[in-house]
């Protein structure tokens, strides 16, 4: 087995019982059996807020894999001694799905195991999509392979459809509720995307997110982050978020706010720290020196600890009577090219 899955049977193996694990699936490669399972901190009622964490959905981003396992192991180690925590997951819930693509990772591909990008596997369609890098169906033999021409839930992957179902179930009645999936490989700065990917066209929840981006600034006035649309970087076809966000907005909640956020962690410095990763597989992608990778492993815990604390108290910072001013806000930042 591999480093990551050995790390998180190891923590699995830890877990006190006021964890909930959820098996969305078990996948099989070769004599190995692979559980997807997500892990579920905090309250179960249905109307809680919510944060979710996602990791590994390419393979080749191990490191994403392993900050969501630091948070792993980190609720879990406060939840034995720390009344405070308690406190907080009496009126929220935290899940966190830290490996989405097993065999990806197990065989250092991007693509799981059929070649599909999951990135791309959504039936959502670019209007404006970047060549072959925002999805394409010419061969699973290419990266960013799209897979199946289904334009239903069905049709996509089993690794898609269970990174779908987990985070359908958990937010379905929340009022509040925003989802960090991990990824890494774009740039020398640490990134906070949101949708859409798909389209230039302006998120609908672009006043929320602003007012969310000024908290951010005003109470971590340090941080790493550029926080903006993906569209300004590249454009996609298939992306699980857009999708995401889509089939929330066309349900019976659509009134309650999801903030679908990506962290794209800036491996570019890595490389540039140690040119010669470059000739391993997973080099361009991730921290090979041990102690870069310790210190991506704690350098987001305090952004994870940000993200709980707002959507606690998410009501000290929705957009209400000031959504003019914070849209505008928004445009002029991200969309007056």
């Amino acid at each position: 087995m591999f480093p990551e899955w050995r790390e998180l049977k190891k923590i699995e193996s830890s877990l006190g019982p006021g964890v909930r694990r959820t098996t969305l699936d078990t996948l099989n490669h070769g004599n190995s059996e692979f559980p997807l399972t997500g892990y579920s901190f905090g309250t179960d009622a249905p109307d809680a807020p919510v944060l979710g964490i996602i990791g590994g959905i390419h393979g080749l981003e191990r490191v994403g894999t392993w900050v969501a396992l630091a948070f792993l192991r980190y609720l879990a180690a406060r939840m034995t001694w720390d009344e405070g925590l308690k406190w907080q997951l009496e009126r929220m819930r935290v899940f966190i799905l830290p490996l989405a693509n097993p065999i990806g990772m197990a065989r250092f591909n991007r693509s799981n195991g059929n070649g599909v990008d999951l990135m791309r596997n959504s039936p959502v369609e670019s209007d404006d999509s970047t060549f072959l890098v925002g999805g394409h169906r010419i061969s699973p033999k290419l990266p960013w392979y799209r897979g199946n021409p289904s334009r239903t839930f069905e049709g996509m992957e089993a690794e898609a459809k269970a990174v779908i179902r987990l985070t359908e179930s958990e937010i379905a009645k929340s009022p509040v509720s925003i989802i960090l999936d991990l990824h890494s490989g774009f740039g020398t700065q640490d990134q906070i995307w949101f949708p859409y990917a798909r389209t230039r066209a302006p998120f609908p929840e672009l006043s929320e997110l602003w007012s969310f981006k000024e908290l951010l600034d005003d109470t971590l006035p340090h941080h790493v982050y550029k926080f903006e649309p993906q569209s300004k970087n590249y454009r996609t076809h298939g992306d699980l978020w857009d999708y995401v966000y889509d089939r929330h907005q066309s349900g019976a909640n659509q009134n309650n706010l999801l903030l679908p956020l990506t962290l794209e962690m800036g491996s570019w410095n890595w490389v540039k720290k140690n040119p010669i990763q470059l000739f391993s597989s997973s080099g361009p992608f991730n921290p090979v020196k041990p102690h870069r990778l310790k210190r991506t492993m704690r350098r987001h815990l305090p952004f994870f600890d940000f993200l709980m604390r707002a959507l606690i108290s998410s009501p000290s910072w929705r957009a209400g009577e000031a959504r003019t001013r914070l849209h505008q806000s928004a445009m002029n930042a991200w969309f007056s090219e």
